[in-house]
């Protein structure tokens, strides 16, 4: 059972589209964002687009797929696309329509370094130096939680603000939960620029015992934790820290609110990745109900690693009918095969090793014709030889039944994803989708990702048919 053709996924009338800028790809972790943010940049760029993907998996996944040795915060060049076709340029092949080969850089998210940036960017050099030593910024950009979610926000601004490229593509945090995507930029917004850093900065506006004692009444509990972690320093490096990015603090939420506005705005399109298991859907839906809510545009659900046969006519149900048919000791040849063919060649006068016991060694020394000599087998290959002419051998009904339950597990999962499948889109009929064939390895190079791109572009007509 396909999809219906009106509620499949379209995806390179989305890439093709010049008014497409911005497309996120978003979902729980581990149901394949990165391989589609990969795909989908390989197969835009071969479409004339001049694409950058930015991501953002501690795997590192997408450098080797890409055959870039290692990403970082600048957007590297991927060779490769541009000897993909006939066509000036290179890729155009793929597209059939004489366009050139666009272009493909890709990047990984350096979370501190984005943030320095930053900071060196709307600081001058001597309190630029006193912020990026400081230990509280230190801690602060390595690890606080929603600096990484903050930071692929500044990082996307960024990317767009050049106008370098005309097509960005994005690979959400592999957060606990997606929605952290949404929800992280906002908290550290809102910490940057909030009561809190108020609060750290009138001691240090205030300064003396006035200072010092309006902190311990309203942060005792607090600076009882952080001063486990960051030492007797603590107050000192809040302090100078407060000071140094006095200036900075607005500008945080000012960034990430226009970076909201600009996932909000046409040119953005959001694709929700899932695998077709319970909780990933599940995950999917609560997602799309919250794009929905913040009036993000949602292009579509991309479904990965959908399972399927060539053979989905023969149900599970007559599949396994079959193989205990076999199983029958009426039709089951219980003759041990050609095992027994095999030994009596083994003892005829007319074999040519009749008259030599079967453990025998071949003969050593030279031969009557001065032939050289025979060298013995070496024990490990005897010792395989052995456990071959011992192991049973299966007959045809016997491989036959065996396959035929292996059939019959794989059409069981076929109907499982696809009453999971069912009760998605029947939650949310609104929603197109792409099915992705599940492929039989790894995605590694870029055949590979050009691979799933195809899948992608048939937007589900495939699944049924690939394995």
């Amino acid at each position: 059972m396909t999809l219906d053709p009106s509620a499949r996924l379209e995806i390179d009338p989305l890439i093709d589209d010049p008014a497409t800028r911005i497309i996120v790809c978003c979902g729980a972790g581990g149901v394949g964002k990165t391989t589609t943010a990969a795909a989908l940049g390989v197969r835009a760029a071969e479409r004339g687009r001049k694409v950058v993907v930015l991501t953002i998996d501690p795997a590192r996944r997408l450098a080797q797929s890409m055959g870039i040795d290692s990403l970082d915060n600048t957007p590297r060049r991927v060779r490769g696309i541009e000897d993909r076709g006939g066509a000036p340029g290179g890729g155009s092949g793929r597209a059939g329509d004489g366009r050139p080969a666009g272009e493909l850089h890709a990047m990984m998210l350096d979370m501190k370094r984005t943030f320095d940036e930053i900071v060196e960017a709307h600081a001058d050099g001597e309190r630029a130096r006193a912020i990026l030593e400081n230990p509280f910024y230190q801690s602060l950009s390595a690890g606080f939680a929603g600096t990484q979610e903050y930071m692929a926000m500044e990082k996307l601004g960024q990317l767009r603000a050049r106008d370098e490229w005309d097509l960005i593509v994005v690979d959400t945090p592999p957060s606990r939960s997606a929605l952290d995507f949404l929800d992280a930029p906002k908290r550290l917004g809102s910490f940057l620029d909030g009561k809190f850093i108020k609060l750290l900065m009138t001691p240090a506006k205030v300064g003396g015992r006035a200072g010092m004692k309006f902190l311990n009444v309203g942060m005792s509990m607090m600076t009882g934790t952080l001063g486990k972690v960051l030492g007797g320093q603590l107050l000192k490096d809040v302090q100078t820290f407060v000071a140094a990015m006095d200036t900075m603090f607005g500008g945080f939420r000012t960034r990430a609110d226009a970076t909201y506005r600009l996932l909000q705005a046409p040119g953005t399109a959001f694709l929700v990745v899932a695998a077709p298991e319970r909780d990933a859907l599940r995950e999917a839906a609560y997602f799309v109900e919250r794009l929905a809510a913040e009036d993000m545009p949602l292009a579509g659900l991309v479904l990965n690693r959908v399972h399927g046969s060539e053979a989905a006519r023969l149900s599970a149900e007559r599949a396994l009918a079959a193989a205990e048919n076999l199983d029958e000791a009426g039709i089951v040849d219980q003759v041990p095969g050609k095992t027994g063919v095999r030994d009596a060649a083994a003892v005829s006068p007319e074999s040519p090793s009749a008259g030599r016991s079967p453990a025998a060694p071949p003969p050593v020394g030279p031969s009557a014709a001065g032939t050289p000599e025979a060298v013995p087998d070496p024990p490990e290959a005897r010792e395989e030889s052995t456990s071959l002419k011992n192991a049973p051998e299966q007959t045809t009904e016997e491989m036959t039944a065996g396959l035929l339950r292996l059939h019959a597990e794989r059409m069981q999962v076929l109907a499982r994803e696809r009453r999971t499948r069912d009760r998605f889109t029947a939650l949310h009929p609104e929603v197109a989708v792409a099915e992705v064939p599940a492929l039989p390895g790894d995605v590694h190079d870029l055949a590979g990702l050009r691979a799933i791109g195809d899948r992608l572009a048939t937007g589900g007509s495939a699944a049924a048919g690939a394995a």
